[in-house]
């Protein structure tokens, strides 16, 4: 048996292992999850009723058809000590990049209560997946060359949770977890160190409550990385850490098609990204409207849009009591196809993570990696299979779509 066949063979295991597991959390910690620190209380969250419209059929593959999967990973250089290996962006003071990476959970759902979201266009990585009942979209944000004063708001931890934080080595700042989920999380190497939370004990001031619009309490909740690394360093944790596998180039290194707009239809919500060759990056529209940052009143945008093929299923977990609604899991390890948008152009290829620390890393069919554009990514996590979502690429910007 091969190295890379071994490997493949041990994290089929660790996944039977896994749901064995879930399931034997799940019934024995729905009800006993609460930690006895005190802390400054801060308001139980209401909750905001999941819809009750049956999910769209299955959409046809339109997922990129490279074969074979890339079996080996790219070998990093280590960069620069004043170059950000979340962006490649030369950092003008180089000390900033001497801290831990902080991953937000931040709300998408619920565009009048939630939207503009505070500090996104800070972000050096953003995560979009989709919430549990296949509905809408959640984002987990990751910041380290830039402290935005105000990020939100925050919302609940979802699995995907337990792989971001691993994969960039950062502390987890959220509002909470569900039952199943936190059962998860206290069972992994994030616990206790790196996981900041209500449901874990953490409250003020390193989670806040901003009462000034009139929205349910589940959407008032702020922090920002600057209040989470304080929390971290008083737990040991600080200091550079190893970010190696992320390549960049100020000017793509691999032909692509032209790819000026892309259209995600997420259920119950849409997302377009159009290329703005004034800026050469690409601007959010959500639900037909710029999509801005409440701090400065910019639109958001992101040099690089990845879209990662991502396995994902329901569990046995009970995300949202009120509706019975059930946490996916995310099946970010291994390897699948992924697209980069860059520069107005479409580069097909694939995303690597073939252990738990290593970073995720885009590659062609060979294994060489696919360098991303010096700034921020935004990450797309679709689903593969019966509810993959088949998304929208045009060479040039034909305005948006019609609401579905």
């Amino acid at each position: 048996m091969s190295h890379m066949e071994h490997k493949r063979w041990r994290r089929v295991l660790t996944q039977i292992a896994l749901g064995l597991v879930v399931a034997a959390l799940v019934s024995g910690t729905l009800g006993a999850c609460s930690s006895s620190e005190t802390v400054e209380a801060i308001p139980a969250p209401t909750h905001t009723p999941a819809p009750t419209a049956t999910p769209p059929p299955p959409i046809a593959s339109p997922s990129p058809t490279l074969t074979p999967t890339p079996t080996r990973m790219p070998t990093p250089t280590p960069w620069p000590e004043n170059v950000n290996p979340l962006t490649g962006e030369v950092m003008s003071d180089p000390s900033l990049l001497e801290r831990v990476p902080v991953a937000i959970k931040i709300a998408n759902t619920w565009p009048q209560y939630v939207r503009p979201q505070a500090g996104i266009n800070s972000a050096d990585l953003i995560f979009e997946h989709y919430n549990e009942g296949w509905f809408a979209t959640r984002w987990t944000a990751v910041y380290l060359g830039k402290d935005p004063e105000r990020v939100g708001s925050c919302r609940s931890g979802r699995l995907i949770d337990l792989e971001i934080p691993a994969m960039y080595k950062a502390v987890l700042g959220c509002s909470g977890f569900s039952n199943g989920v936190l059962a998860l999380i206290k069972d992994s190497d994030l616990y206790p160190d790196r996981v900041a939370s209500p449901s874990v004990g953490v409250g003020a001031p390193v989670f806040y409550r901003d009462f000034s619009r009139n929205v349910p309490l589940e959407h008032t909740m702020f922090t920002n990385p600057a209040l989470l690394r304080e929390w971290a360093a008083e737990r040991g944790v600080s200091g550079r850490q190893e970010l190696e596998g992320m390549v960049f180039s100020e000017e793509p290194t691999i032909e692509g098609e032209p790819a000026a707009y892309v259209y995600i239809p997420w259920y119950r919500q849409d997302t377009e990204w159009r290329y703005d060759e004034d800026s050469g990056r690409y601007l959010r529209w959500s639900d037909g409207a710029p999509h801005t940052d409440a701090l400065d009143g910019q639109q958001l945008s992101a040099a690089n849009v990845v879209v990662l093929y991502v396995p994902q299923w329901n569990t046995d977990i009970i995300e949202e009591p009120h509706g019975g609604a059930l946490s996916i899991q995310f099946a970010l390890w291994d390897s699948n196809c992924a697209i980069i948008f860059r520069d107005g152009m479409r580069i097909d290829g694939f995303w690597q993570r073939w252990e738990r620390e290593d970073m995720l890393t885009l590659t062609d069919k060979e294994g060489d990696p696919i360098p991303l554009k010096v700034g921020n990514t935004f990450f797309e996590v679709i689903p593969t299979g019966e509810r993959e979502i088949e998304i929208i690429v045009e060479p040039q910007e034909r305005g948006r779509r019609p609401r579905r």
